[in-house]
């Protein structure tokens, strides 16, 4: 059974910093991984992803702020959130996807950028 724990969320001036914590468990031989937010009235967005090879991807909007990274050892992937904006608060996900198309997403963690 995978699960997917977020940590890290939580109130912030605009300008401060937070670090989001992907913590997973259980077998999964992971491609892909990424987060995603979802502010209220709006569509789930990708925010940035990570692939196996090492490649990045990130969202026009959190270029240059955000950083994706993951430690292998710990099985956690992180988003390191600098600059945040008051248009950054939301829900946070993560999601990770397997080499056979099976995707796990994790409870979210809330995110409030105050300005």
């Amino acid at each position: 059974q995978v699960q997917l724990v977020e940590s890290g969320g939580g109130l912030v001036q605009a300008g401060g910093s937070l670090r989001l914590s992907c913590a997973a468990s259980g077998s999964i031989f992971s491609i892909r991984m990424g987060w995603y937010r979802q502010a209220p009235g709006k569509q789930r967005e990708l925010v940035a992803d990570l692939f196996s090879g090492g490649s990045r991807n990130y969202a026009d909007s959190v270029k240059g702020r955000f950083t994706i990274s993951r430690d292998t050892a710990k099985n956690t992937l992180y988003l390191q959130m600098n600059s945040l904006k008051p248009e950054d608060t939301a829900v946070y996900y993560c999601k990770y996807t397997n080499y056979v198309g099976q995707s796990y997403w994790g409870q979210g963690t809330q995110v409030t950028v105050s300005s």
